[in-house]
């Protein structure tokens, strides 16, 4: 199952340590494909199951896809609560793989959505939520198997289990880039008939919310994680996957404070986001979206709401509504029009980005600008 490289530095000397066979990596996102490029650079390349354009909420895999996940030694993936179709193929493709659940990981910091059209003021400092989910689900006694990591808590995925899945397999999972053969790209794995936009309840906007890689601390902590995963793979390159780990984290601790410099002087300026996927984000830097035009990003929202988003806009003076990439820009005219406000765009998963090692720290700082440009204006 092993995938046997040649790096070009193994060209110079039959002798270097790389001539060892390296873990296939697979990965759920884009971001999550970037922590784990960063870990094994030098050393290998992970797989992508889901391409950065497509909704992770429901997807349908290509054959190339899914050759990917079943040859995978490791299998890294935010979770359930994301991805909630990829929890059978996990088990009948990657079924003796180790999985890295990354939400569940001890120590990740975990956010509830929040309700309805506009957000109520949050101190996040008194929130309560670092490492909650990660200490609920270990109290819950999970068979920590594998790596000992819990990848499926009860209360966390009851909300959001709605396709009967068992969600009690591995702990780990693991997310990667798989190349697309242009003869399979209309067609669906086998046995894995899920259409993108099929799981519209399964990410209701409500219980805790898997946006987890938009806080860079969470990002910090991963990065570490993976790297144990991985140096229990492959303890011939232990050293350099745990080399990799800390230099990425320093580089995690630079990013956090320049985005903080970025946004200081818009911190208190009011704006709408296109659905709640930047709690993370916002809680970490102390800048407050004021409300979300969508319910969840799956489902446009009704007259009621929008209206009730025109009144926000008006009554806080808010200065950007953002727009993603992905959706619908109308919707956002629809709240905007006649009220002279801002429009941005932000981007959750680095859908205008080329997948690989740099794309997680890109998509952090591009969020930054592109925030700080609009409320700017």
């Amino acid at each position: 199952m092993y995938r046997f490289t040649l790096p070009a530095a193994i060209l110079a000397s039959a002798a270097s340590p790389l001539w060892a066979d390296v873990p296939a990596v697979a990965t759920d996102i884009a971001p999550v494909h970037a922590l784990v490029s960063q870990v094994m650079e030098g050393v290998g390349t992970p797989d992508l199951i889901v391409p950065p354009r497509s909704s992770p909420h429901g997807y349908a895999m290509r054959p190339s896809e899914a050759r990917a996940l079943s040859g995978a030694d490791l299998v890294v993936w935010v979770g359930p609560l994301l991805t909630p179709w990829l929890a059978d193929p996990l088990e009948s493709l990657a079924g003796s793989a180790s999985h890295l659940a990354l939400l569940e990981q001890p120590g990740t910091r975990v956010l509830a959505f929040r309700e309805g059209a506009t957000f109520e003021a949050h101190d996040h400092g008194d929130e309560g939520d670092e490492d909650h989910g990660a200490e609920e689900h270990a109290e819950k006694g999970d068979d920590h198997e594998a790596h000992g990591h819990d990848a499926h808590g009860d209360e966390a995925h009851e909300e959001h289990d709605h396709e009967g899945h068992d969600h009690e397999q591995h702990d780990h999972d693991a997310h990667g880039h798989a190349g697309h053969d242009d003869a399979e790209h209309d067609a669906p794995a086998p046995d894995e008939g899920h259409d993108d936009h099929g799981h519209d309840e399964a990410h209701a906007h409500s219980g805790v919310d898997p946006h987890v890689w938009l806080d860079p601390q969470n990002g910090q902590l991963w990065l570490g994680q993976i790297a144990e995963a991985l140096a229990e793979l492959d303890p011939d390159n232990a050293a350099q996957y745990r080399e990799n780990a800390a230099a990425a984290q320093a580089e995690l601790a630079a990013l956090e404070e320049d985005i903080a410099e970025t946004l200081a002087p818009v911190k208190n300026r009011p704006f709408i986001v296109f659905h709640d996927a930047y709690h993370y984000f916002e809680a970490r830097f102390d800048i407050e979206a004021r409300g979300a035009i969508s319910e969840n990003d799956a489902r446009a929202p009704g007259a009621a709401r929008v209206s009730e988003l025109r009144d926000l806009v008006a009554e806080s003076g808010a200065k950007c509504v953002f727009a993603e990439p992905q959706f619908n820009p109308g919707l956002i005219a629809a709240v905007t029009e006649g009220q002279g406000t801002g429009t941005g765009t932000l981007d959750p998963l680095g859908a205008d980005l080329e997948p690989g090692a740099a794309l997680y720290v890109d998509l952090l700082r591009g969020m930054a600008e592109n925030m700080a440009a609009c409320l700017s204006d």
